[in-house]
């Protein structure tokens, strides 16, 4: 072999030497170009929302994306529909792209675990924001929601504060919803610490939807014609049952309290149909939530949930808004 091959065949390999090492270099804090074991482009999220017609997921996702635009990061947003078959086969779809992390809002947070455990196998991380999982079957790395146990107290203390000492309350409930048992525990632990005299005569599932609402809220004014108040779990809950206490000439005699004081919500307090929301801040949620994936690309260990405060929102509030 001549001198002058030799010498290129040398340089070539070392080309390719240091080739591979930049690649290694690169790879081993997950954000260049893959995230830590994922086979995939850390730059690409995947996002799988329960709900994304809903005002407080569509908060939650402005939330995301301008978290996700400061660190250059590509989001894939779908919509679950409410349909757990959907949602698992987003992820699957998100599996076959090979992105970076998967974010999950579950519809069902027991059947989930399938989908979060697909996701193990092919080594990328999976997080969830608002709801959590409670299969035990796939894990996640981190859960960011409100603090649903102290919001749901929120609702509770306003609910005191409407109807006094003593009477009976509804609940507007959606029991399968892990975030919903948590505002539901919050609620009943406020009753009984600052109003023990009220009481929870009726708590029905509309499924966190406004029509089912409004027709459970009717059948509760038949059945329970000295209601003092209803406690709906979201805005669409706490607004069906508005509908419903219109329709029956109530309107201003029944105390309703909702959750997340959507626009139309705050509209409704502010005029004295709602007396007042526990209120989240889901783009928060969705800027914790980029952040924490963030994190964990650059290697470090985000804690395994992080908690966003819930504030209320009353008519003082509403009035003090411009």
């Amino acid at each position: 072999m001549r001198p002058t091959r030799l010498l290129a065949l040398a340089l070539g390999i070392g080309v390719l030497a240091a080739c591979s090492n930049n690649a290694s270099q690169s790879n081993a804090g997950g954000t260049a170009s893959t995230a830590p074991g994922a086979g995939g482009t850390a730059m690409t999220i995947g996002v799988s929302i329960q709900n994304r017609e809903a005002q407080f997921y569509q908060d939650m996702e402005s939330g995301m994306k301008s978290e996700a635009a400061k660190y250059g990061y590509k989001l894939i947003v779908v919509d679950a529909s409410r349909d757990n078959a959907k949602q698992q086969s987003q992820v699957e779809d998100f599996i076959s792209n090979k992105v970076g992390a998967i974010v999950l809002t579950p519809y069902d947070s027991t059947a989930i675990g399938s989908a979060i455990a697909e996701a193990n196998n092919a080594k990328i991380p999976v997080f969830t924001a608002d709801i959590a999982s409670t299969s035990k079957r796939g894990t996640v790395v981190a859960h960011i929601a409100s603090d649903n146990v102290q919001g749901g107290e929120q609702a509770g203390k306003l609910m005191c504060a409407a109807v006094g000492k003593s009477g009976t309350v509804a609940i507007i409930d959606e029991p399968e919803v892990t975030s919903v048992q948590d505002r539901v525990k919050g609620f009943k632990q406020a009753l009984a610490a600052g109003c023990p005299g009220v009481k929870v005569v009726a708590d029905v599932d509309a499924g966190g939807q406004r029509d089912k609402a409004n027709s459970d809220m009717s059948d509760l004014l038949q059945s329970n014609p000295h209601l003092s108040g209803v406690f709906g779990i979201n805005d669409d809950s706490a607004l069906g049952a508005l509908t419903a206490v219109r329709a029956a000439g109530l309107n201003g005699k029944i105390a309703i309290v909702g959750y997340d004081a959507t626009p139309e919500a705050r509209a409704a307090i502010k005029a004295g149909d709602m007396y007042g929301d526990a209120i989240q801040y889901p783009e928060k949620i969705g800027e914790l939530t980029i952040d924490t994936i963030h994190d964990y690309f650059a290697g470090k260990k985000p804690p395994a949930v992080v908690h966003v405060n819930v504030g209320s929102f009353t008519k003082a509030d509403a009035t003090k808004a411009k």
